[in-house]
């Protein structure tokens, strides 16, 4: 079955949602990155990691969460996404209030 193209518009709403539910421990970074890959690039395990660099074994432990990555990998495999790793609170309340502050209009 073939995969449906995303607009831009799907594709930002799909980001902004798995952010909010990583930021809120729903998900995992893994499960994030798979999604990703599937659903905006439409491609495998193997086409992505060799995109990114690395070895399809790493790409899959990362999104099975069996991996301790370090900061620049997970920069090298988020990249390509247009994410890059970044500090959060790690109290649940500051993080819940960081996701409902509203941005301002640039």
């Amino acid at each position: 079955m073939k995969r449906k193209e995303l607009s831009s518009i799907e594709r930002e709403a799909l980001l902004m949602a798995l952010l909010s539910q990583l930021l809120r421990e729903e998900i995992s970074s893994g499960q994030v990155l798979r999604q990703l890959r599937r659903e905006v690039l439409g491609m495998s395990q193997t086409q992505y990691a060799e995109l990114v660099g690395i070895s399809r074994r790493t790409l899959s432990d990362l999104e099975a969460d069996k991996a301790s990555p370090t900061l620049a990998l997970l920069n090298q495999v988020f990249r390509p996404l247009g994410l890059q790793t970044g500090l959060v609170p790690r109290n649940r309340h500051l993080r819940e209030r960081l996701l409902s502050v509203e941005s301002p209009i640039a």
